[in-house]
């Protein structure tokens, strides 16, 4: 998986007990589809809403990296293999883009005043979903996918980043 300052880990597969390559941005998509959720469930009437909400995108992105890291060392021991603190590191290290996908979101939360954007959240929410499609396709384009591979990857993102401002609309947050 390549983050999101450009490196490419391979990170350790340890059902066969060997390194393997990854050209998939899963985590970043999913970090960045998270994001738009947390900011599309958000109220912004709190004290402090742009706080607020920065401090719900890290936080959720760090619980769900913890739980995809649990996820994949209990599933280890469920199926009987010993797991090593340097695999546990690995996937710790494999699945940190879920983490990082809300950096951006945050950070458009921090200046949208500064660029007009008021106290709402639309602006990050705009954010979370190019950077979710633009993940899902520089994924699919660094996998060797087909032009038209790539486009429907990009497609099919956006489709689901609009299901997500269309439920912030409809609940009217």
């Amino acid at each position: 998986m390549t983050t999101a300052r450009g490196r490419t880990p391979a990170p350790r597969d340890p059902a066969r007990g060997g390194i393997r390559k990854r050209a998939d941005y899963a985590g970043a998509v999913y970090g960045s589809m998270l994001a738009a959720s947390v900011i599309a469930a958000s109220s912004l009437t709190e004290p402090h809403p742009r706080l607020s909400l920065i401090l719900l995108l890290v936080i959720t992105g760090i619980v769900f990296w913890i739980a995809h890291v649990y996820a994949l060392v209990a599933g280890e021991r469920e199926a009987g293999r010993q797991v090593a603190w340097s695999q546990v590191r690995e996937v710790g290290r494999h699945e940190w883009p879920l983490v990082e996908a809300s950096a951006l979101p945050a950070l458009a939360v921090l200046v949208s005043p500064w660029l007009g954007a008021g106290e709402n959240a639309w602006l990050a929410l705009g954010v979370a979903v190019a950077q979710q499609v633009a993940w899902a396709t520089l994924g699919a384009r660094r996998a060797g996918a087909s032009p038209g591979q790539i486009a429907a990857e990009g497609v099919v993102n956006l489709l689901l980043g609009l299901v997500i401002v269309a439920a912030k609309v409809a609940v009217g947050h």
